[in-house]
């Protein structure tokens, strides 16, 4: 069963998000997950032009949403997830990231621990 998921689109969303919600760094990836007042799942996912030219951000745009199709049965609850491009997004595979997007919804409680494993480095 695939959960359904709307997208945040407006900037006040978004910087609700970044200012109440809390962050997990990776040199790949930055996530933000706050749990909302039931209006469901959303996501949003933001590039910024460190990244590189357009055909660098719409790579890593893809190689983010590719990730989270993939651990979108597992996420419980209803949450606004901001998923952050860095430069080594670009440079890495979608289960690469989709990895260490696992790890960081794990533990920000979006994922129930004991439904994937997880594998330390």
């Amino acid at each position: 069963m695939l959960s359904k998921y709307t997208t945040l689109r407006f900037n006040n969303e978004f910087q609700r998000v970044y200012r109440w919600g809390q962050s997990f760094v990776h040199p790949a990836l930055v996530t933000y997950v706050m749990k909302n007042r039931g209006y469901g799942l959303r996501i949003g996912i933001t590039t910024s032009k460190k990244i590189g030219k357009a055909v660098e951000r719409n790579r890593a745009k893809r190689i983010i949403t590719a990730a989270w199709r993939n651990l979108l049965p597992g996420v419980c609850g209803s949450y606004d997830i901001v998923f952050v491009a860095r430069t080594l997004t670009t440079k890495l595979k979608s289960t690469d990231i989709e990895r260490i997007m696992k790890r960081q919804l794990i533990s920000a409680g979006a994922i129930k621990a004991e439904n994937h494993e997880v594998s330390v480095d």
